[in-house]
């Protein structure tokens, strides 16, 4: 490979890990807003939060550690090593959270909770679809899911169902919301993702690699659910 074509594809790699640490900043801003709605959370962020109010620490915090107890389980059941963007994911994404909910202000009014609670959504579901368009690797919880997958030869959709359902119940019990917003995410991220995922994917491909790429909708290898936290009717 010459000097050019190495300086070449070292652009466009750093290109791609940009384009998936941004959207890794906007899907941490997405959750930032809906955990500040108030009015229900994500299943993992019900765990979250109800670890924090428990036992202290933040809730960025909180994401990182189980997070890294996530991916050190994967690690031990694979018995090979994180990728790295998962190890970012886990990390850069706890931060983020943490630095929104330090900056943004409490939301006043029912109204007003709504509107950043579906503002949230959406843009936690853009910066899911920006971050996965990137191709920089799954997130932790996905990975453990994929090796469940492969084990058990149940359905995605099922492994999927089924650890959200169990962190759920956890961060119920630990005193994390539940509510309205919960079931609202559940019911409107798969399709906020499955929307904007080939949006962003050819964006990203005419951006860095200057050409257009048209997919077969129904051959593509992407999937809505291939991200940290989404199912094909849940997150």
């Amino acid at each position: 490979m010459t000097t050019k074509l190495w300086i070449k594809s070292s652009g466009k790699q750093l290109g791609y890990w940009g384009v998936f640490l941004f959207g890794l900043i906007i899907m941490s801003l997405g959750i930032a807003l809906v955990i500040q709605a108030n009015l229900g959370a994500t299943p993992w962020d019900v765990l979250h939060i109800g670890l924090f109010k428990h036992f202290g620490l933040t809730v960025g915090t909180w994401s990182i550690l189980v997070g890294s107890l996530v991916v050190g389980s994967t690690c031990l059941l694979t018995k090979s090593w994180p990728k790295a963007g998962a190890l970012a994911n886990m990390i850069l994404v706890g931060l983020f959270i943490d630095f929104f909910l330090a900056v943004l202000p409490t939301p006043e009014g029912l109204w007003v909770k709504w509107v950043i609670l579906m503002l949230g959504i959406f843009i936690q579901g853009l910066g899911i679809s920006i971050y996965i368009a990137a191709n920089r690797g799954a997130g932790p919880r996905d990975s453990l899911m994929l090796y469940l997958v492969e084990l058990t030869g149940w359905k995605l959709s099922h492994i999927r169902r089924a650890m959200e359902g169990v962190v759920l119940l956890m961060g119920w019990l630990l005193g994390g919301p539940v509510s309205i917003g919960t079931i609202l995410f559940g019911l409107t991220i798969g399709s906020i993702v499955g929307i904007l995922l080939p949006i962003s994917k050819k964006m990203i491909t005419i951006m860095l690699e200057g050409r257009a790429v048209h997919e077969n909708i129904d051959k593509r290898k992407i999937r809505t659910h291939h991200h940290d936290g989404i199912s094909k009717t849940l997150r």
